[in-house]
């Protein structure tokens, strides 16, 4: 399979950042179960920035092809997509990293695993709505071994998710496979002690967060040598959604040096 080919198929709306070529990229990478839909409306409205939210197999225009169920796997393949893609012009193109929930954790090790690659580094790494790494999850109950019913009742808890999927038994019977192999990849994820990233890091919880407590996310600082930012959001889960526009002004801040 072709680069081009295969970019497609993790980037499928690359072709529509609005940004000129060149521009500083950020990946964007969702949350358990979710899509590089949940992206979309943030292409266009960060001046200078391509984003470029991530699809994962298993959803959506991937619908047919296996989820990861491990961390591993998934960040290995990710790190050949952003090395190529960040490196297709005559000079490596910057880029920075956005993760929410499983996809913050998704994140952090993709920028741990390009470094161990030598390729060139994020200039900044963006997470919410998770633990700082070196922490355990206290989840309770691995999401594999609930009923459909359990699993429907967590989604709706969490938010984010529309009640017409969670009431569609044939749209369960197609994005639940996904959701239970995202979850196994956080409730099967271990951290691996490694030298602090070089890079900058902006954390924005949501102050009601039903799963992440403040005192949680406040251990993301030991994992850089360089800024670390706390950017608090009123709110649940899916905060930085619900109130997108001051998370593109906290995003667009922080890149402003870069661009």
């Amino acid at each position: 399979m072709s680069f081009d080919d295969a970019a497609g198929r993790w980037m499928p709306f690359a072709g529509q950042t609005g940004a000129g070529p060149g521009a500083l990229a950020l990946y964007c990478l969702p949350h358990a179960g979710g899509a590089a839909s949940t992206f979309r409306s943030w292409q266009r409205v960060l001046p200078g920035v391509a984003v470029q939210p991530i699809q994962l197999p298993g959803r959506d225009s991937r619908l047919r092809e296996p989820a990861y169920d491990r961390m591993g796997p998934l960040v290995a393949d990710l790190a050949e997509i952003v090395q190529s893609d960040v490196s297709l012009g005559s000079i490596d193109r910057r880029y920075a990293l956005y993760g929410h929930s499983l996809g913050a954790l998704v994140a952090f090790e993709l920028a741990r695993e390009i470094r161990r690659r030598g390729g060139p580094p994020p200039v900044h790494l963006f997470v919410s709505g998770s633990v700082a790494p070196q922490l355990a999850y206290e989840d309770g109950k691995p999401v594999g071994q609930m009923s459909r019913p359990e699993v429907v009742a967590m989604l709706r808890e969490l938010g984010g998710t529309p009640e017409w999927l969670l009431t569609d038994p044939g749209v369960l019977d197609m994005i639940l496979p996904a959701v239970v192999a995202d979850f196994t990849i956080k409730e099967t994820y271990e951290y691996r002690d490694e030298k602090p990233l070089d890079l900058p890091i902006t954390a924005m919880p949501s102050t009601d967060d039903s799963r992440i407590r403040a005192e949680t996310v406040t251990p993301w600082g030991e994992q850089t040598t360089r800024e670390y930012e706390l950017q608090p959001f009123v709110g649940g889960h899916f905060a930085v959604f619900e109130q997108a526009a001051l998370a593109h002004k906290i995003i667009s801040k922080a890149l402003l040096k870069w661009m």
